[in-house]
């Protein structure tokens, strides 16, 4: 799957990312659901996919290169493996494991995820690092703090051949944040933290000693309404019908922002996904969010894909691309707050 596609122009560019494949991967499972895919038309999609992970995309220890070219697989940008992205990829191939019952496609699912190597990645530590390069080895960061790497130590836990200690779920930290007297667990970084792993993982329900996470999402998600409502002194767009930062495209290049606390040079932009990946948390708040998107700004937001990535309407600015990740958990969040399908199937 391509990273990003301009839907202004025809688009050739070639850069693909292995989150936005793990994207993909469940998005013909939801087409097949939905009935927007001819069936045969979904499997073999995801069966050729499947093969060529299995066969020809290179891989070191189990864990995909981020960036790849999408003609041939090749590494691109001396991109990093990826443990997060490899997470997120790997979370489609089980999505369609779950989905397709399929015995070539239960197959190669479960090849593919067996030869993750787990235990190379936290061989002389339980916080796991951000990835590994042939030219310089793990990269120096670690996944250290609540983010969006829930699903990764799961999947590694999961792990029948390479599984990752269970104390590996214990060694992050989670830590609290407050605003407007509202505690949560949360982390320095944008809203799409609390949403990506439980587009795969159902948290409902559930708790260990530290927190219910799916709660502990809802609760994040309108804090961020709460500040966006706060910035409209700053910002006069923001409102309870429009709000939402979270890392995008903005006028001046792609940006990782959001709070609280705020981070990041906000100027009034919108984000659609930030509103979108948010769905199963806050259903009302989030869809009437999405709706004034649609309905205020018409094609200058949307598009053949959805929203476009991000927009600004107090300079006039439209973003041009649609980014495989975001348009990714929008699409994935929009199904799970419909019937739960995508958590409960992985």
């Amino acid at each position: 799957m391509k990273d990003r596609c301009n839907v202004r122009t025809t688009d050739n560019g070639e850069l693909g990312s292995i989150a936005a494949t793990g994207f993909g991967l469940t998005a013909l499972c939801i087409g097949d659901k939905r009935g927007y895919v001819p069936h045969a038309q979904a499997r073999k999609r995801a069966l050729d996919g499947l093969r060529f992970m299995w066969r020809k995309l290179p891989n070191h220890r189990g864990f995909f290169y981020h960036w790849a070219k999408i003609s041939t697989g090749e590494r691109l940008w001396d991109s990093e493996v990826s443990s997060v992205d490899t997470a997120i990829l790997l979370c489609g191939i089980l999505t369609c494991r779950a989905h397709f019952e399929d015995a070539e496609i239960s197959a190669l699912a479960t090849e593919i995820f067996n030869r993750v190597d787990w235990t190379w990645l936290s061989e002389d530590t339980s916080i796991l690092p951000h990835g590994w390069t042939p030219e310089t080895g793990f990269l120096q960061y670690r996944w250290d703090n609540y983010a969006e790497m829930m699903m990764m130590y799961l999947m590694g836990m999961g792990s029948a051949t390479h599984p990752l200690s269970p104390q590996a779920w214990n060694a992050w930290k989670r830590t609290l944040f407050e605003y407007d007297d509202i505690r949560y667990i949360g982390s320095f970084a944008p809203l799409f933290v609390h949403q990506y792993s439980q587009a795969w993982f159902d948290f409902r329900g559930k708790r260990d000693q530290y927190a219910d996470y799916f709660e502990n999402s809802a609760i994040a998600t309108d804090v961020h309404r709460r500040f966006c409502i706060d910035l409209a002194a700053q910002f006069p767009d923001y409102s309870d019908d429009l709000w939402g930062i979270t890392a995008s495209d903005s006028a001046r290049g792609y940006v990782v922002w959001g709070g609280p606390p705020a981070m990041g040079p906000i100027d009034g932009t919108v984000v659609p996904c930030a509103a979108g990946g948010s769905l199963p948390f806050q259903p009302a708040a989030t869809m009437r969010v999405l709706r004034t998107m649609k309905d205020r700004f018409g094609s200058d937001a949307w598009c053949r894909y959805g929203f476009v990535d991000a927009f600004n309407p107090l300079t006039k600015w439209y973003d041009t691309d649609v980014v495989g990740i975001d348009t990714g958990i929008t699409m994935v969040m929009a199904e799970n707050a419909r019937s739960g399908f995508v958590g409960i199937r992985s």
